[in-house]
């Protein structure tokens, strides 16, 4: 194999400024680089202090890892190429590319992501990973846990537009030991991207069913100091209607927030606050008996982290809040028909993670405080004395309770060699339980120069939310003394990584205990309830396998093909439905699920990106008295776009074949949905 010889001088190359993947610089130079300062966003949390490129194989090593960014698949953070198991990364450039304007929408082309949209535009949306349930997965805001205790139907209420989103981390497999209850099956991290540079961005958008969608941000940045501040409103008419002829998923949308922090030499300070509120037409989804419900959700989200910065030790504590209100109308308008349900939860919660480096490895240990209280017309105990509730109704009922834990966990980084083992034990108030010991492990062996076997073990536990322990009305039964979930995994899989192409191919098998369900049985008629249920045993044995190629970054120059991805999902559980029993969620998953992406250079600043889904789903729904099975679909969507470093305008289009298709019950989706847009964008 050909070698290049690196002589070292005696002065090195250093770089003020660092942009992405300019492999050809490097290999060219033939001397010691160093970063001096990492500004990329891409590398605002790396730690990688110098590049020494003495052969060609060494090279493109560091060259790759310089590429990518640390993620937190434990609690000491690791690069991609780095974790002993499976995590994803979408990353600003495919933000950009795809035909997405929600977080929601963006992971829909996540392969190991089951995406149930009940309206358009994101606005009603439950997130599962691997077979498993919304209320299954954490979901993170900058690492700080915003799950809302009520119920995971509202838990996608991001207050970011995607445009501020630096990359989203995906932890497919349960998460306990990382990040505590509620990541059963596993996790999803959303982090924000404060400019570098004061500036200002605006943007409008405009498309079918009476769609906008207008906001922007402006940043204001001062020596150590960063400030950000974005809103953004947007509106449809819907794309159904009831009986009556009225429109029934219809939507409006504000959103607002801040991100500022303060860097200095000895520790970095960061803090966010963020507001959502939503008022839309929720169709049939909580009762086919209605068609035309309404839901207004509003919810307030606080933080204070920090870190400091040392060679040996590091104190990384955080402080949050977060407040969700959310009122449910089963018929719109008309409380004097149904009364309102008015729901009120409050989280709040305190971390302190430390990490300590020595020559035996790293090693993460700390504590967490989470407090989850609700008040409630429907949810809980009986309150003692009722609190009013905006908008005429009145809390009744409440509950609260308390989740301690401790968690501890060592890293060994050898060169090929990666071992992460840690435990967390956790106690709640919601049961009677005593501290409960959930243990981890994940090794990787780079057993080539390019290829990587990893292999992990993993557990974790979910407590029931306030709705599958106490929503009892409207054809609903629930279950106070449902039992916590509780999840072992086990996953192997290959990863081949170098510069240009990533390929993956996992195999896990899940072993889940007491898993909760919403179930009907009709052989007691078509008004039987809905009840919550532990499920005793459900095992769950899935594969993944993907192919990145990006042509740029293999050629070294610009191809007319940017990158093309092709990934597929197998998913089965042995525990099937009973012929006269519907299961709501945790039965119904993804048997197979195909993604296909293109990103095409057109011609100078022109843009195509064109992406393909195939799903098949588990499961049946009941339509006219009758059980209906779930039938597959593929749909195709695309991005056409003019980009430049102050402008961007674009046209886009989903299910540009006009499918009609079900994601959830016997709700359709709407058929093809065009939309266009322009983004400017002015720095100072």
């Amino acid at each position: 194999m050909k070698k290049e010889n690196f002589k070292r001088g005696s002065s090195a190359v250093r770089f003020k400024r660092f942009s992405r993947r300019p492999y050809a610089v490097f290999i060219s130079l033939k001397v010691e680089v160093t970063i001096g300062v990492l500004s990329a966003a891409m590398l605002t949390f790396a730690n990688v202090d110098s590049v020494s490129a003495q052969t060609e194989n060494h090279a493109k090593e560091k060259l790759y890892e310089l590429g990518e960014v640390e993620v937190t698949g434990t609690r000491v953070p690791m690069t991609v190429s780095q974790a002993a198991r499976m995590v994803t990364v979408l990353d600003r450039d495919d933000i950009a590319a795809v035909p997405a304007q929600s977080v929601n929408d963006l992971l829909k082309y996540a392969v190991g992501i089951d995406v149930r949209q009940r309206g358009d535009m994101g606005v009603q949306t439950d997130i599962s990973i691997r077979g498993g349930t919304f209320d299954q997965i954490t979901i993170l805001l900058n690492g700080i846990n915003i799950c809302d205790p009520q119920t995971g139907h509202n838990a996608a209420d991001f207050p970011v537009d995607i445009s501020e989103i630096e990359r989203i981390e995906v932890l497919e497999g349960p998460a306990g030991r990382v990040y505590g209850t509620s990541s059963l099956v596993g996790a999803i991290n959303i982090v924000t991207r404060p400019d570098l540079q004061s500036g200002m961005e605006l943007r409008a958008e405009g498309g079918s069913y009476g769609f906008f969608d207008g906001g922007g941000h402006i940043n204001l940045t001062k020596g150590a100091f960063s400030n950000q501040f974005s809103g953004g409103f947007s509106r449809s008419d819907g794309f159904s209607r009831n009986a009556a002829g009225r429109l029934n998923s219809d939507f409006k949308q504000a959103k607002a927030f801040y991100q500022g922090g303060y860097a200095h030499e000895k520790a970095e300070v960061r803090w966010h606050a963020g507001f959502t509120q939503k008022d839309y037409g929720a169709n049939t989804f909580y009762s086919a008996k209605y068609d035309d419900q309404f839901e207004h959700t509003r919810k307030y989200y606080t933080a204070v982290q920090a870190e400091t910065k040392g060679d040996v030790y590091r104190f990384k504590p955080s402080v949050y809040w977060n407040r969700s209100e959310d009122r449910f109308e089963l018929v719109r308008n008309r409380p004097e028909t149904v009364p309102f349900n008015y729901h009120r939860t409050d989280v709040y919660g305190l971390n302190l993670n430390n990490t300590l480096e020595t020559a035996l490895g790293k090693t993460a240990f700390g504590a967490e405080f989470r407090n989850e209280g609700i008040v409630s017309t429907t949810l809980g105990e009986p309150l003692h004395f009722p609190e009013p509730a905006p908008g005429g109704g009145e809390y009744t009922a409440g509950l609260n309770r308390t989740n301690l834990s401790f968690h501890l966990e060592h890293n060994i980084l050898l060169r090929g060699f990666t071992l992460s083992a840690g435990v967390i034990a956790v106690k709640n108030t919601g049961n009677e339980m005593n501290f409960r010991f959930y243990p981890g492990v994940d090794a990787s062996w780079q057993f080539a120069r390019d290829w990587k076997l990893y292999a992990s073990f993993n557990t974790s536990l979910r407590m029931p939310t306030f709705t599958e322990l106490y929503y009892s009305v409207n054809g609903y039964k629930a279950d106070r003394y449902l039992k916590p979930e509780e999840m072992k995994a086990y996953e192997i899989g290959v990863k081949y990584l170098t510069p240009g192409i990533r390929g993956t191919v996992s195999l896990f098998h899940y072993r889940g205990t007491n898993l909760i369900d919403w179930i009907k049985d009709l052989s007691e008629g078509a008004d039987a309830p809905w009840q919550s249920v532990n499920h005793a045993k459900v095992n769950t044995t899935g594969v993944e396998t993907s192919l990145d190629v990006s042509f740029d970054e293999m050629l070294h120059r610009t191809f007319f093909i940017r990158n093309l991805t092709v990934s597929y999902a197998y998913i089965d559980q042995d525990k099937k439905s009973e012929p006269d029993v519907q299961s709501r969620y945790a039965l119904e998953y993804l048997r197979h699920k195909v993604v296909a992406q293109a990103n095409l250079r057109v011609w100078r600043n022109l843009n195509l990106n064109v992406s393909y889904r195939w799903q098949d789903r588990m499961g049946n729904y009941e339509q006219n008295g009758e059980m209906v099975a779930y039938e597959p679909y593929s749909l195709l969507d695309a991005r056409l776009s003019w980009d430049t470093s102050s402008y961007r305008v674009y046209a886009e289009a989903n299910n540009l074949l006009n499918r009609t298709y079900y994601d959830y019950g016997n709700i359709p989706q709407p058929g093809i949905w065009v939309r266009a847009g322009a983004v400017w964008r002015l720095k100072w």
